[in-house]
């Protein structure tokens, strides 16, 4: 962003993006800020894409059905075969399951599917499958290729020890590699992931299962890709991909001058209904968003390149604000519709009787009518019929009706159609009219259960002494007699929906108007506070927090001047400062303090940060997190002279380490250049750091 802002606009700019949702409103934003832009979009792909979907029969001896996920000839209709073969599988029994990891790739290899990649979201599965799938002798790879499988393995792990090799299970991960099978994932080291990435792009590996980091700049293309499931876990629960992550994992599939077509395969799962599957599987894209974000660092840096004037329309310009605009407009014309509608609302509710208004005061649809209509509610059963207007034209029969407090009805019209409401979603018209036997055995969310009752409830007679209607006491009134006294009710309530609704529009638009600039100016008058700047001014301290790129990068600085930091030995520094880049996963476990002088200096450095975020609450500010400890324990050993297998506990792949090693690294060379009395420690930090497997991650 900051260089389409700041490039001369005699320059002109060619952009590449594969597929976004919203490239009209970034051209938009290009345009405001260069001058002309056009827009070119091509939809299709360069290698067509066919999607299929596989499901294990357990009718017919485990076969394993590939069938296409769409009718032929209507892409984004799903497949009407499987729609009604899954229809047939429902019920207790379960006559179709997920096919296991080795016939899928058994049957990938019959079907001639393969090189295929092949995504399991979860580092331990895909290790799993690999092991299962490698040792299956499945005959992937003649004896050339595996001689140039070894070859090109130990090419790139020449320069570990064989301690490391040992500790990092070598042998298992080349025993795999010269099966042709391979994974790919954050957890296994540089070297590694690049040993695969090679191999495959040379056609030497059959099949690699991955996560979703191998579909995110990686030049991997396959012939096949299947996706194990639909939905993943986030660290808090399970989500369902969107139809942009599909469109990003397959957008490997087919190898551009070799393959006709690629092929994506969506493997069975109970959990995710098929037509769910198809609507993931129809082309979509994920929308470009603004990573340009108000940080301590960017502050001090604008305020010491720039005059006030010009900081503040470098901020305005970035697509960030452009988005909050748009979005702001895009509100305020919701707005606008909504106080429309709630306009026609009130006249529509207006009554010639006397004022409606008045008589609905004591019996609001959230307040005493909510009430009323829940005795209803409570007073019917099952097979009770239902009006929802006056007029009694339509009847509903309750298929179901629930317990407790607030119970829901699933009702069924006579025409077919199925509703579930909850009492104060009902009309204040409602009555019940009437009841019927519903045939045994009951299943009502079955489609040709509710056929069956839908037309027994057309034919059903409706005796008039049955009528009972929700009891809305203290509504004496000359409106009762009105004979459109429900119409006029019902626009009452829409009124009040609008309203609500009018009122979450309006908060948003108040959270909105929270943009770029007045965080930037809360930033400011923090950075004031804290002594990194008088007025547009930097001091010492500002002028020191503009080497430190980091989300802890302020607090990092103050621990710094406070000698915090100071007085240690290298490791020691090492584990303080891993502290400010280390940020724990769900399942890391949680390290200790290596000895008494970094407990100290960590606790007072988790209290320091524990100031900074009362400071940042009260300036309005996001909270920053606090440092993490747990890797500082792991940093101080390695920092003094571990082994690999020493400071690995359950995890052998390294990849977590090595990255976590590599991000200190970048923070220590911060500390190196931006801290004179530091300078020496800190590089002594760095070198114990920056040696073996760690010092290979930064090869590239």
């Amino acid at each position: 962003e900051e260089i389409i802002i700041h490039l001369p606009k005699r320059i002109p700019l060619v952009a590449l993006s594969a597929t976004i949702a919203n490239a009209e409103e970034f051209t938009a934003w290009v345009e405001a800020r260069r001058g002309s832009a056009k827009l070119v979009k091509r939809e299709e792909r360069p290698v067509p894409l066919e999607s299929m979907y596989l499901l294990k029969d357990r009718n017919r001896d485990q076969l394993l059905e590939l069938l296409p996920t769409f009718q032929e000839g209507r892409e984004n209709r799903p497949n009407p075969r499987l729609v009604q073969l899954l229809k047939k599988g429902k019920g207790g029994g379960r006559r179709f399951a997920m096919p296991r990891r080795l016939e899928t790739v058994e049957r990938l290899t019959r079907e001639g599917l393969i090189p295929a990649i092949y995504f399991i979201f979860s580092r331990a599965g895909c290790e799993q499958a690999a092991t299962v799938v490698g040792s299956a002798a499945l005959g992937l790879t003649d004896q050339a290729e595996r001689a140039e499988i070894r070859d090109i393995a130990s090419e790139h792990a020449a320069g570990l020890s064989d301690g490391d090799l040992r500790a990092l299970n070598f042998d298992a991960f080349v025993g795999n590699l010269e099966a042709g099978v391979g994974t790919h994932h954050a957890g296994m080291i540089p070297a590694f992931r690049e040993t695969v990435e090679q191999l495959f792009s040379k056609g030497l590996l059959k099949v690699v299962f991955a996560t979703e980091t191998l579909a995110l700049g990686i030049n991997m293309p396959a012939r096949s890709v299947v996706i194990e499931r639909l939905s993943k876990f986030t660290g808090e629960k399970h989500e369902l991909l969107q139809p942009g992550d599909y469109t990003q994992l397959t957008g490997r599939a087919g190898r551009r001058g070799i393959d006709r077509s690629g092929t994506a395969i969506v493997l069975h799962d109970y959990n995710v209904p098929f037509n769910r599957v198809a609507s993931i599987a129809a082309a979509g894209s994920h929308p470009l968003r603004s990573s340009f974000r108000a940080s301590y660092n960017m502050a001090v840096n604008l305020v010491g390149k720039y005059p006030r004037e010009r900081a503040m329309e470098l901020l305005s310009a970035s697509f960030a604000q452009f988005e909050i605009g748009n979005q702001q407009m895009q509100l305020a014309d919701l707005v606008a519709d909504s106080e429309s509608d709630l306009r026609s609302f009130r006249e529509f509710a207006q009554c010639e009787q006397g004022d409606i208004w008045s008589f609905v005061s004591n019996m609001r649809p959230t307040e005493s009518s909510s009430l009323s209509l829940r005795d209803f509610v409570n007073a019917t059963s099952e097979g009770d019929v239902l009006t929802l207007d006056d007029k009694g034209e339509r009847r509903w029969v309750i298929l179901v009706r629930g317990r407790g407090i607030s119970p829901r009805l699933l009702l069924l019209s006579s025409d077919g159609e199925v509703r579930k409401l909850t009492p104060e979603q009902l009309p204040l018209s409602v009555a019940r009219v009437g009841s019927m036997t519903l045939p045994e055995p009951i299943n009502p969310r079955d489609l040709d259960y509710q056929q069956t009752v839908a037309e027994e409830l057309r034919t059903l007679k409706v005796a008039v002494q049955d009528l009972f209607r929700p009891n809305f006491a203290g509504m004496r009134s000359p409106l009762e007699s009105c004979p459109s006294l429900s119409d006029h009710l019902e626009w009452v309530r829409r009124a009040f929906r609008e309203e609500r609704k009018l009122g979450k529009l309006r908060r948003k638009i108040s959270a909105s108007n929270d943009n770029l600039l007045l965080v930037f100016q809360s930033m400011l008058d923090l950075l004031e506070d804290w002594g990194f700047i008088v007025e547009w001014s930097l001091t010492e301290r500002g002028r020191q927090l503009r080497f430190f790129h980091s989300d802890l990068d302020l607090l990092l600085v103050e621990a710094i001047n406070r000698g915090m930091l100071h007085s240690l030995d290298a490791a020691e520094l090492v584990s303080l400062i891993s502290m400010f880049s280390y940020q724990s996963r769900p399942s890391d476990t949680t390290g200790g303090w290596p000895t008494a002088v970094v407990a100290d200096r960590g606790i007072a450095l988790i209290d320091l940060a524990r100031k900074l975020k009362k400071a940042e609450r009260q300036y309005g500010l996001r909270e920053s997190l606090l440092p993490d400890p747990g890797f500082a324990e792991t940093a101080y050993a390695w920092a003094s002279g571990a082994t690999l297998d020493e400071v690995f506990d359950t995890d052998p792949s390294g990849g977590d380490f090595v990255r976590n090693c590599r991000q200190l690294l970048d923070l220590l060379r911060q500390v190196r250049d931006g801290s004179s009395p530091m300078q020496v420690v800190a590089q002594q930090a760095i070198d114990s750091l920056d040696r073996g497997v760690v010092a290979m991650g930064g090869r590239a």
